[in-house]
């Protein structure tokens, strides 16, 4: 905790920032250990080099914050007192007069913003969010074992929803019966709504599961994670119920080659959107260029997507530490999709895969 707060600290002083308040529970969990969702309330961090860092928690969590390991001053309150007076109070008794604070623009809400306004009308208001992902984008041993075995989680996950495939029963239900097992296994979330779709629904990325039965020629698409101990997984396969044509076989094909290749340009030193420079150049010649709509993948931690967004223009160097998807996809309209993703590590050996279900095709007889 204090080697995170030092590293802050330091990236403030080269951009000439005395002051930070961080307010998303992402970013709050990643410097305090604390992990919460705390719904309307306040949760933040004040840090500043003249004082020791500062938290701002319910009361109801302050118990909480301390046994995940904060051990400077905290600012608890009740729901009838307004937090934002409360740091206020405190940072005029500590005669703490910043000249420039770093707030996270894409988590800060208009009425937020005027609340820091009002109790620090001469401070002017900068954007951290760029400095706090180039911290959170090189995860730490303890972050990569996390990473790890909410990987193996999901690899689980997929496993359950490919033996819950027979014919008739319906989309939402396989999706019941994979949270179910992985309640069994002490799960409490999943990273994101666990989606199963089959038929010509798996021509749409973002497609919505639905009662809709399994049928014999369906391709079946499962996109799922789970949080471990605040980090977050992401997989996906697809698989064919029964039966297969040769179109959707030759797209499953094109779509793992791709996801290969890809993975394989996951080098320490190679810019980000080599990767889905790779893949995209591989489903173009292939002649199915346009149903690839969608970057190659996005960074993963304690979001599911996070820092680095791999699209194509994207010059970011990839280093050792890193954490990131790799999920081309090819969606016909009318006639039916396929995506495969995992989740990568990069090393100084090279690129390792994290989700290790088996890729290659499967046809399920169940």
């Amino acid at each position: 905790m204090a080697k995170r707060i030092n590293q802050l600290l330091g990236k403030m002083k080269e951009s000439n920032m005395d002051s930070m308040f961080i307010t998303s529970p992402a970013n709050f969990y990643y410097v305090s250990n604390h992990l919460t969702d705390p719904h309307e309330r306040l949760i933040g961090i004040y840090i500043s080099p003249s004082r020791d860092p500062l938290l701002v928690v319910p009361a109801l969590e302050k118990e909480d914050a301390k046994s995940a390991g904060w051990d400077y001053d905290i600012i608890s309150y009740f729901d009838h007192e307004d937090p934002w007076q409360l740091l206020s109070d405190q940072l005029l008794r500590d005669d703490e007069k910043p000249e420039v604070i770093g707030l996270e623009h894409d988590h800060l809400t208009l009425e937020r913003y005027y609340k820091v306004k009002e109790i620090l009308p001469r401070t002017a208001i900068t954007d951290v969010q760029e400095l706090l992902a180039s911290v959170r984008v090189i995860k730490t041993d303890e972050e990569y074992a996390r990473l790890k075995q909410a990987a193996e989680l999901a690899d689980f996950g997929i496993e359950t929803g490919v033996k819950s495939i027979r014919e008739g029963v319906s989309e939402l239900e396989i999706i019941a019966n994979i949270e179910y097992e992985l309640k069994k296994q002490g799960i409490q979330q999943m990273s994101f709504e666990t989606m199963t779709l089959s038929g010509a629904k798996t021509a749409s990325p973002h497609g919505t599961p639905t009662m809709k039965k399994i049928e014999p020629g369906d391709m079946v698409l499962f996109d799922l994670g789970v949080v471990f101990e605040g980090y977050c997984s992401d997989i996906t396969r697809t698989v064919a119920y029964k039966s297969i044509s040769d179109e959707q076989r030759n797209i499953y094909e094109t779509v793992l080659a791709a996801e290969k290749k890809a993975i394989e340009a996951a080098q320490i030193g190679n810019a980000v959107g080599k990767l889905d420079q790779t893949a995209r150049n591989h489903i173009e010649r292939a002649g199915y260029g346009e149903y690839f709509n969608h970057r190659i993948g996005h960074g993963l931690g304690i979001e599911t997507h996070e820092y680095p967004s791999m699209h194509g223009n994207n010059t970011l160097a990839i280093e050792a530490g890193m954490s990131f998807t790799i999920e081309p996809g090819i969606y016909v309209p009318g006639q039916g999709g396929v995506r495969i993703e995992d989740m990568v590590f990069t090393t100084e050996k090279g690129p390792e895969q994290l989700t290790k279900y088996p890729k290659e095709l499967q046809i399920i007889d169940g």
